[in-house]
């Protein structure tokens, strides 16, 4: 191997995987900042406490069960109760109200005179009457106390970053970003910029709500009609990406200008359907599944929907003509042309592409919210467009990876989420944004004029 090509090697892994490089650096950085004491509440834990005071405690122990009235505490107590019920444990009861709830409920066992040895709790709900002297001082007054203790589970010391829910927020955060993201990116690639996705993820949501509200859609309606309003809301934005690519090759108008224009178009035409800045709420509740529900393995939905549309959007751009149409319009327009490639209908499937994935991402955020508004989606295009460049796509067209875009939203992700939990207020966060977005297009520019210099 000669020496250029040994230099160019690394330059070559870093061109590839360089930002998966960067998250997984920005994932070990906010793990090691976000290292904290923990107190597990999950259905784990609550078994093995069960188990733990099965051991401690042979034959039947009498046990009272304290949790919150939280979704995810009433499953840690439903596993707490059936593991302690398999090993023999006798069940006083079990308290998800407030402190004064559980003091009533001690004070009754011991009036009763009857036998308490554990109060089986989590970290949380081991404070007020269950902490220290305020539980002695209850319990020494009533003999049948006397022996009890509560128990919790250990805390454990982990990154509060890589919790499995703190994870599965920065999936469900980014997806919307993400699932436009892929439309961004064909559009990049071929030299263009969309600056209306913003508006039509609110064209899309409100065009959703207020069909659903014409057609008497109620909390009992099926998913079909709501099915038939999210085509709907899905179809007139990739009819405006549509225009905007027709705008863009008819009559040769600069993407900028177009989408430009579409922008305010969009954003004006949410507000006259919507009749003003005010939520148009859906009333029925099915319609949540996609945005707010959770799937697979307690996957969100609007995960798995993401997964699945960079899957084909990566199969469409490597292995159909028309990704290598769009490789091809975006490394030399002329020269596709004269290739017999249709450029004008290659760039306006790409807008129409870009348009409806903005639809899709409305319909995405109003189930999320369960609510359509004209003022969603506001300042969502630069950070659809930092997610493109980030993942590695080049503003002079003709290169990016759609696998590197999701690579690129998930920076973002990680970085906003990390500067939340590490307690970095929202205006340093701008300034950190913007710095990323300014250092992706350096690295973009300095790549772009040293391949020209290598090939002259």
């Amino acid at each position: 191997m000669s020496s250029s090509q040994a230099g160019r090697s690394p330059l070559k892994l870093v061109s590839r995987f360089g930002t998966l490089f960067v998250l997984l650096l920005l994932c070990v950085f906010f793990s090691i900042a976000t290292l904290d004491d923990q107190h597990p509440t999950d259905e784990g834990a609550a078994r093995e406490l069960a188990r733990q005071i099965a051991r401690e405690y042979p034959g039947n122990p009498s046990v009272l069960v304290v949790v919150r009235s939280g979704e995810e505490d009433l499953r840690y107590a439903a596993a707490l109760e059936e593991e302690l019920k398999r090993s023999g444990a006798k069940i006083l009861g079990k308290i998800t109200g407030k402190p004064s709830a559980v003091r009533k409920k001690l004070e009754e066992i011991g009036a009763a005179g009857t036998k308490l040895d554990v109060v089986a709790t989590h970290h949380f709900s081991a404070q007020g009457v269950l902490a220290g002297d305020q539980f002695k001082a209850l319990t020494s007054s009533q003999p049948a106390l006397g022996s009890a203790r509560v128990v919790k589970p250990p805390s454990v010391r982990r990154p509060v970053f890589l919790k499995m829910s703190n994870l599965m927020d920065i999936l469900n955060m980014i997806s919307v970003i993400a699932i436009i993201a892929i439309g961004m990116t064909m559009v990049i690639i071929t030299t263009g910029i969309d600056l209306s996705v913003g508006s039509l993820i609110a064209f899309s949501g409100v065009i959703v709500a207020c069909s659903a509200r014409e057609l008497g859609i109620d909390p009992e309606s099926g998913v079909f009609l709501l099915l038939g309003c999210a085509l709907l809301g899905i179809a007139a934005c990739g009819l405006l990406g549509a225009f905007s690519g027709v705008m863009v090759t008819a009559f040769g108008i600069h993407p900028f200008i177009v989408t430009l224009s579409i922008m305010s178009i969009a954003r004006g035409l949410s507000f006259i359907i919507a009749g003003g800045p005010s939520d148009v709420v859906i009333e029925a509740e099915s319609y949540r599944f996609l945005g707010a529900g959770r799937s697979l393995l307690g996957i969100p939905n609007s995960v798995i929907l993401m997964i699945l549309l960079y899957l084909l959007a990566h199969l469409l751009m490597t292995r159909t003509v028309l990704g290598r149409h769009i490789y091809a319009v975006g490394g030399n327009r002329e020269a596709a042309h004269l290739s017999g490639v249709p450029v004008k209908r290659v760039l306006i499937i790409v807008y129409t592409i870009c348009g409806a994935l903005a639809g899709l991402g409305g319909v995405v955020n109003s189930s999320l919210y369960g609510a359509g508004s004209a003022k969603s989606g506001v300042g969502y295009e630069l950070q659809i467009i930092a997610a493109v460049v980030v993942g590695g796509t080049s503003l002079a067209g003709g290169s990016g990876k759609i696998m590197g875009t999701l690579v690129g939203a998930l920076i973002l992700g990680v970085i906003a989420n990390g500067m939340n939990l590490t307690g970095v207020t929202t205006y340093p966060q701008m300034v950190v944004f913007g710095l990323l977005i300014l250092v992706a297009v350096l690295i973009d520019q300095l790549k772009n004029r040293k391949t020209g210099g290598s090939s002259s």
